[in-house]
């Protein structure tokens, strides 16, 4: 006869795997060889079938392996966009619960990244997004992977306020209720805009590092349009979602982290047009964020001035 610990491990684990998975890659074409390896690595991982999407954002896709759906998009459509033409195809025949987004140039090293990416959600509904350990090849986590203030301990799971968008999981239903990609970025705080959002509707974010992503050490700024979209989209970011008192507040913190950080002249004026952009372009529709929200967030860690 079972105990009741091996009955709810056995319910628990009933639940997991009816938990379907869909995976999306977005490439620009150019990682033919890394592209291969991570759909190989995502091919090994324990449990059902996933359904596999990969986005050729304006570029033609390689050959893909049977059973992954290949998209080609003329045109590049960023991040946002092109993460939204992968999630119309996966709601097109309907039958995924949970969506893992990956880097093109990842590597899932470990195959029960995706039993326990369906253990996380089934066993908590309240839980809208994870967010995965990235590790470069020496198995290092650089600081700016780790979605928090108190980054000092990569192996600390916590709740946190924003994610990491190329190593992550998001519930399909907090996408039907609050909305897909803000496609007005293209690239840069993408997620956070969508993991303020999440919060606000009252889903919980999970950084968990027992989910690894490997991905080779890169800094932001490789983007030529790093310094740019950064600056542009972080204002965008404040005012479609802050209350309008922390507006000011957030932006002059991050004036002074950007001037602290001291980048390069040409990365600074870069930075500074693009704050200007931020002010004179159109953002998209402004749903600020409630005060409980800010509150919620504060007492996480990370207030929304920082």
């Amino acid at each position: 006869m079972r105990t009741s610990g091996q009955l709810q491990t056995a319910r628990t684990a009933g639940a997991a795997t009816a938990v379907r998975l869909g995976v999306v890659i977005l490439t620009l074409g150019d990682r033919p060889a890394e592209l291969a390896a991570l759909l190989r690595s995502v091919a090994a991982q324990a449990g059902p079938p996933m359904r596999i999407v990969v986005i050729g954002n304006g570029t033609v896709l390689p050959a893909l392996p049977a059973g992954v759906e290949g998209i080609d998009l003329p045109r590049n459509l960023g991040v946002s966009g092109g993460r939204n033409a992968a999630l119309s195809a996966l709601r097109s025949r309907g039958g995924v619960d949970v969506v893992m987004y990956l880097d093109d140039d990842g590597l899932l090293p470990d195959p029960t990244s995706a039993s326990r990416v369906r253990t996380a959600f089934a066993t908590d509904p309240s839980l809208g997004i994870v967010s995965f350990r990235i590790a470069d090849e020496q198995g290092v986590t650089q600081r700016r992977h780790i979605p928090r203030l108190r980054a000092n301990d990569p192996f600390r799971a916590s709740q946190v306020t924003t994610f990491l968008g190329g190593g992550a999981a998001v519930r399909m239903a907090v996408l039907d209720q609050i909305g897909d990609w803000p496609t007005e970025y293209f690239y840069a705080h993408e997620e956070t805009d969508l993991a303020w959002r999440a919060l606000d509707a009252g889903w919980r974010i999970e950084y968990r590092p027992d989910i690894e992503l490997r991905h080779p050490r890169t800094h932001p700024s490789r983007h030529a349009v790093y310094y740019r979209f950064n600056a542009r989209n972080r204002v965008w970011l404040a005012r479609r979602h802050l209350p309008a008192i922390l507006v000011p507040i957030y932006l002059s913190m991050w004036i002074v982290i950007t001037v602290i950080r001291r980048p390069p002249l040409a990365g600074l004026r870069a930075w500074w047009g693009g704050f200007a952009e931020g002010w004179t372009s159109r953002c998209g529709r402004r749903r600020p964020i409630r005060w409980r929200t800010v509150w919620h967030m504060t007492r996480l860690g990370r207030p929304p001035i920082v």
